[in-house]
């Protein structure tokens, strides 16, 4: 789901290439249309938390993928239906949907991930599900600009609902909210999955309140989740357009160049969750979260830095694929923290921690929109890098001491 969802939110961004002269829209109007996704995206993530807490996340997430479908569906057959500027807002009210449909999908996957697998490898799992999410961003800039090169920029984002309109369907009649509620699950596997002093996260009879929220650490989490999304958003939307405008390389060049960054990002975050669960282990669940962050984020506020400084265009892509890996290193850290600290109400903390990170790709959009419209993509990485700087910061002051730590 991860990663279809991702190749459903690259889709205009790598199509904008094509989109700009043939609607006549400027750099300016595919940044708002970029950022109406995250208008939507960024409530939703709260509310999908909570909703998936109350209805489970098997009727939760099969609702979210059929609106996923009709909302990619909408995007290529707005310019067929509608003229003028009535296009603009047909794109801008088909990513808005989009951002509604795909907001319920990491936090209620989060609470799957506390429902399904032991503690022991929620790190693990955390970061295995954004190695799918960044899985579906690599392949989008090529796939894509081949389709486009074939069929046209709207035939090419119409084909990307089709995979997603199949998983939603297996996930409806395959899915339950729980291991219990399973016919495949044994009962050596419920006592692995479910011990005693641990209620299930999903389901209708799972706390939706915020009272046994940690708030303190969860801001902390939070404000430094929203600093590093400005990067992973500048590298994740931007990437292409940088490529093609700053470094002069080829529309179908940069299709594949474009494709790095989100592969490495695919690695770092399988890694970096494996790692995380390992310090927990070896080193205790303080330092175990702490550890990976503390020392990535900083290295990457130097690698944006060496990637505009730097006259190889070459080792530009190279700079920029070593620093996304490096930011979706930290995923599992992120994320298992967050779950540790709110036990049963895992799907509203991370909900509240995803809203963070939407917030660093809604402000942040707009910014590299106009900067770079400017020709000014240097100052936009720079920004990432004193982001990068501020989120390693916040990180000094988490401290997760306890798997369900209840104080505000």
């Amino acid at each position: 789901m991860g990663a279809i969802a991702y190749f459903q939110q690259k889709g205009v961004t790598i199509a904008a290439e094509r989109i700009m002269p043939e609607l006549s829209l400027s750099q300016m109007q595919i940044g708002w249309i970029e950022w109406a996704f995250l208008l939507a995206y960024t409530p939703g993530q709260i509310f999908g938390g909570r909703v998936g807490q109350r209805f489970g996340a098997r009727a939760t997430l099969s609702a979210a993928g059929a609106l996923a479908v009709a909302a990619t569906i909408a995007t290529p057959l707005a310019p067929a239906l509608l003229t003028g500027t009535a296009v603009f807002a047909g794109l801008f009210l088909s990513q808005l949907a989009l951002g509604l449909a795909q907001a319920p999908l990491f936090p209620v996957g989060s609470g799957v991930v506390r429902a399904w697998l032991p503690s022991r490898r929620w790190g693990l799992a955390n970061g295995v599900q954004s190695m799918g999410a960044n899985l579906g961003a690599a392949a989008a800039p090529a796939l894509i600009v081949v389709l486009m090169q074939r069929f046209g920029w709207q035939r090419a984002l119409f084909w990307t609902a089709l995979p997603s309109l199949g998983l939603t369907l297996l996930w409806a009649w395959y899915a339950r909210n729980t291991p219990r509620e399973h016919p495949a699950v044994s009962e050596a596997e419920l006592a692995d999955l479910e011990p005693p002093d641990d209620p299930p996260a999903t389901g209708p009879s799972a706390p939706v309140t915020g009272a046994r929220l940690p708030l303190r650490q969860l801001a902390l989490l939070t404000a430094s989740y929203t600093s590093i999304n400005y990067v992973f958003y500048l590298l994740a939307n931007w990437a292409f357009l940088y490529l093609v405008q700053e470094r002069k390389f080829s529309v179908a060049e940069s299709g594949w160049l474009a494709s790095l960054p989100p592969l490495a990002a695919a690695l770092g975050a399988c890694l970096g969750g494996g790692i995380t669960d390992t310090l927990c282990r070896k080193i205790g669940l303080r330092w175990g979260h702490r550890l990976v962050p503390l020392l990535s984020l900083p290295t990457i506020a130097i690698l944006l830095v060496l990637a505009v400084y730097v006259p190889s265009p070459s080792i530009a892509v190279l700079g920029m694929t070593l620093c996304f890996g490096l930011v979706e290193l930290n995923e599992g850290a992120y994320w298992a923290a967050t779950m540790r600290l709110a036990g049963a109400n895992t799907m509203t903390a991370t909900g509240i921690l995803n809203t963070g990170g939407a917030v660093g790709g809604l402000i942040g959009i707009p910014i590299v929109a106009f900067l770079s419209g400017r020709g000014a993509w240097t100052g936009a990485f720079l920004i990432g890098a004193a982001c990068a700087t501020m989120s390693a910061v916040a990180w000094l002051g988490v401290s997760v001491t306890s798997r369900e730590a209840t104080t505000v």
